[in-house]
C-alpha cells in the first residue's frame, strides 16, 4: 500500500487537460482536409483507386473537389499525389457531426464550425451521463482499441459521466466499430433490441460510417447506416481519441 501511495506521488497527474486546452497531436496527425479550388489543375489524379482506395475524393465540377470524411482513410495519399497542393489535411480533430452531410467537406466551403446537436431528447436523458455498449462488427481492431485508450488515465472520459457497460440492457447508446460483417449482422441487431427505449447509436470510423475499404463486399453490410441510423458520426481509421471524446461531449451538450 505504502509502495502504491508512493508511486502516485512520483508520477503525480497523468490526466490531460482536454476538453479545457486542445490535445497535443503529433506533427504526422491527419485532421479535417483543406481543399483549395483555386489550385486544383482537374487533372484527375486524385480521383484514381491508387491514390483513393474507398472513392472519398470527387470531382463534381472544373474546379470543385470533394472529400467525404465519412469514407476516407485519411491515409493523406490524395494530397501527396496533387501536383498542384489543392488538397491538404489539417489539424483540425473536431471532425464529428450529427448528420451524414455534414461529413462531406468542399472547396471553397464556408469556415468550419462544428455541428451543434439539436436532439432535445438526448439530451435531457444524456445531458449528464452516457452508459456506452461497444459493437466489434468485423472491424480490424483499430477502432476499438482507440475507444479503449478513452478509459485510460491519460484521457480518463469517466470524469465526464462516459462509461462503458457490459450489458446493452443498462446503455444510452450502442457504439459500433466495423463495416457491419454478415456474421455480426444478427449479434448487432440484438444487442440494440436488447437495449431500453429510448437508445442512440454512434458510428465510431470509416468502416462503421459507409463500410471503408469494405464497402461493396458481400461479406459486409456497408456500415451500420444500412441497419441502424447514428446519431453521431467520427470519422477516422482509427478516429482519434480526441476526435471521438470531442464528439461524444458536444452530443452530450458539454462543448
Amino acid at each position: 500500500m505504502l509502495k502504491a501511495l508512493k508511486g502516485r506521488l512520483e508520477q503525480g497527474f497523468r490526466t490531460g487537460k482536454f476538453p479545457d486546452a486542445p490535445p497535443a497531436l503529433p506533427g504526422r496527425f491527419a485532421g479535417r482536409p483543406v481543399l483549395d479550388a483555386s489550385r486544383c489543375t482537374g487533372c484527375g489524379a486524385c480521383t484514381r483507386p491508387e491514390s483513393c482506395p474507398t472513392g472519398a475524393v470527387s470531382r463534381k465540377r472544373e474546379g470543385e473537389l470533394e472529400i467525404d470524411t465519412g469514407k476516407c482513410l485519411f491515409c493523406g495519399a490524395c494530397a501527396e499525389i496533387c501536383p498542384a497542393g489543392a488538397i491538404a489535411f489539417s489539424q483540425e480533430y473536431r471532425m464529428a457531426a450529427v448528420s451524414r452531410g455534414a461529413l462531406v467537406v468542399r472547396s471553397g466551403g464556408e469556415p468550419y464550425i462544428p455541428e451543434r446537436p439539436t436532439n432535445r431528447e438526448f439530451l435531457r436523458f444524456c445531458g449528464h451521463s452516457l452508459k456506452i455498449r461497444q459493437v466489434s462488427a468485423g472491424g480490424c481492431g483499430a477502432c476499438e482499441l482507440d475507444f479503449n485508450v478513452l478509459g485510460t488515465l491519460a484521457w480518463d472520459m469517466g470524469r465526464f459521466g462516459i462509461q462503458i457497460v457490459a450489458s446493452p440492457r443498462h446503455a444510452d447508446c450502442i457504439l459500433v466499430t466495423g463495416p457491419v460483417s454478415c456474421n455480426m449482422l444478427v449479434a448487432l441487431k440484438k444487442t440494440y433490441d436488447a437495449a431500453p427505449r429510448p437508445v442512440w447509436v454512434i458510428a465510431s470510423g470509416a468502416c462503421a460510417i459507409s463500410g471503408g475499404l469494405y464497402a461493396g463486399s458481400p461479406e459486409c453490410m456497408g456500415g451500420v447506416e444500412e441497419i441502424l441510423k447514428p446519431d453521431l458520426y467520427v470519422p477516422g481509421c482509427p478516429p482519434h481519441p480526441a476526435t471521438l471524446l470531442e464528439g461524444m461531449l458536444r452530443l452530450m451538450g458539454r462543448r
